[in-house]
């Protein structure tokens, strides 16, 4: 999809740098899921957090057990809304 993370570069404290398939590109702060719940604990670990990948569209943190929707990445990185196609939605 338009959307899915085909690059990533960290910058500083909790933000990277996301380019798109659609060439879009931005900054996301992640600051808010560090803070909450328990499976981003361990990315309060700055180390840790540094050592993220791209794995099927998104950003992946200790091989695969954190990650988070590439939609919710592209929305914050980019300050655009996502809207989909209800028609595109329905299977079957």
């Amino acid at each position: 999809m338009y959307f899915n993370v085909i690059d990533a570069v960290y910058i500083e404290e909790d933000r990277i740098k996301l380019k798109f398939t659609n060439g879009k590109t931005g900054i996301v702060n992640l600051a808010d899921y560090i803070s909450e719940g328990e499976i981003f604990k361990p990315l309060k670990s700055l180390e840790i957090f540094k050592k993220f990948s791209v794995d099927y569209g998104t950003l992946t943190w200790n091989n695969g057990e954190i990650d988070i929707a590439p939609e919710t990445l592209y929305e914050k990185a980019t300050a655009e809304k996502i809207v989909f196609d209800e028609k595109v939605q329905k299977v079957g």
